[in-house]
């Protein structure tokens, strides 16, 4: 897969699971927060991804 590929389905999983974890918590969030919480989790996955690669690159 390209790494486009990649960011595609990183943004739709974290746009899904954004909504999933708003609508159970706080069912009245605005959609800023849902947007928030979509970016907070697809750059926890960029992390992850890097410190990952990071650690098994020593």
């Amino acid at each position: 897969m390209t790494q486009y590929m990649i960011f595609i389905v990183r943004a739709i999983f974290s746009a899904v699971f954004a909504v999933v974890i708003c609508k159970m918590f706080r069912p009245d969030a605005h959609i800023l927060f849902i947007v928030g919480i979509g970016i907070f989790l697809l750059g926890t996955s960029y992390g992850f991804e890097y410190y990952r690669k990071k650690k098994t690159d020593n």
